[in-house]
């Protein structure tokens, strides 16, 4: 399927989501095929033990938009919905990232994103919930991954109850929970070797009809916080570079969960990147401000770019990074993700 179709197929999309007035599990951990975009998006910091210096970080990412075939195609191979795969392992200490991505029409048994519960499949990508949490496999240059996450914790709903404005217009939001602090357990065999490795992950699950609107990009975080909590912040940025949104949340412990409004929200870039492949220049350290507090992010390297322009035509920035207060005290690590300075994300 080339570009030009899916956005065109992306344009024909309706603008505005049913009302819902809140999430419903274990429902809502599946698949929502009326929707026009989703995704399941789990990233994770890895060492020799759960509280150590990170060495890995490692990013998996499921969308699932409606193919070119009607939904009531009879075939059972018909392209009624199409899944896209992203994977990706940083290695700290040599500050290098590798990546894979893939594109493919459901087929049952073997592509499919499962309705009533989390059952994602891209061939031996999975990501499958069971229990208190998940399994996740994936594979790519030189490596293979094999995670358990446990996830007693209820759902971090971002926004109203789930639902997470994205923009000034009332039909402009996602349906959007988080599952951070996942104590994980995994098996890295990388370039032949095979580490038993343990840290913490995070997965947010979004679904929608109507995400960028004006804006053509946007900037995310979502860090696991050294104290057990949870801080997610972003922006949607408009072409001219002025913001057009933003939010987020913080989880504390023995308190109930926060979602931000805009006027709460700061996020100022302090340092760029050029990248030496594709010349695209990215804010890899930021100045923030939020309930939480002023807070300082820094990527753990600069080169975790990743050209997915064969399965998504995105080039976008998606790495490791660390939290610290303004005063350098550490806070957490987690993922910082920045798209839109490379072209427009091929969204709704």
């Amino acid at each position: 399927m080339t570009l030009q179709r899916r956005h065109l197929l992306l344009a024909a999309l309706p603008l505005s989501l049913p009302a819902q007035a809140a999430l419903n599990f274990p429902t809502d951990f599946g698949a929502h095929p009326a929707q026009g975009i989703e995704w399941w998006y789990l990233t994770g910091l890895l060492a020799d033990r759960d509280g150590a210096p990170p060495r890995y970080g490692y990013q998996l990412t499921f969308f699932r938009l409606p193919g070119p075939a009607a939904a009531d195609h009879p075939s059972g191979l018909a392209a009624r919905q199409l899944l896209l795969g992203h994977v990706a392992l940083s290695d700290l200490s040599a500050r290098k990232q590798r990546h894979a991505q893939r594109l493919l029409r459901s087929i049952p048994g073997a592509v499919q994103a499962a309705q009533g519960d989390c059952r994602v499949q891209l061939r031996d990508w999975r990501l499958v919930r069971e229990a208190d949490g998940y399994r996740a496999v994936f594979s790519g240059p030189g490596f293979t991954m094999e995670l358990e996450l446990a996830c007693p914790d209820a759902p971090l709903l971002q926004g109203d109850r789930g639902r997470s404005a994205k923009g000034p217009s009332p039909e402009q939001f996602s349906y959007y929970y988080s599952r951070p602090q996942m104590a994980t357990q995994a098996a890295l065999t990388l370039d032949g070797r095979r580490h038993s490795l343990a840290g913490r992950a995070w997965l947010d699950h979004e679904w929608s009809d109507s995400v960028l609107g004006e804006a053509v990009g946007w900037d995310w975080l979502g860090i696991n916080l050294n104290d057990g909590g949870a801080l997610t912040l972003f922006q949607l940025r408009r072409e001219n570079g002025e913001r057009e949104w933003a939010g987020g949340s913080w989880r504390r412990a023995g308190q109930p969960d926060r979602s931000f409004t805009p006027d709460e929200v700061q996020m100022t870039p302090t340092r760029h990147w050029t990248s030496p492949s594709t010349g695209r220049r990215w804010p890899v350290a930021w100045r923030l401000r939020c309930p939480m507090g002023e807070l300082q992010l820094d990527a753990a390297f600069d080169a975790q770019e990743i050209d997915a322009r064969l399965s998504s035509g995105l080039v976008y920035w998606e790495g490791a990074a660390k939290l610290s207060s303004a005063r350098g005290q550490a806070l957490g690590w987690g993922y910082l993700e920045l798209t839109g300075y490379a072209g427009r994300p091929p969204l709704p």
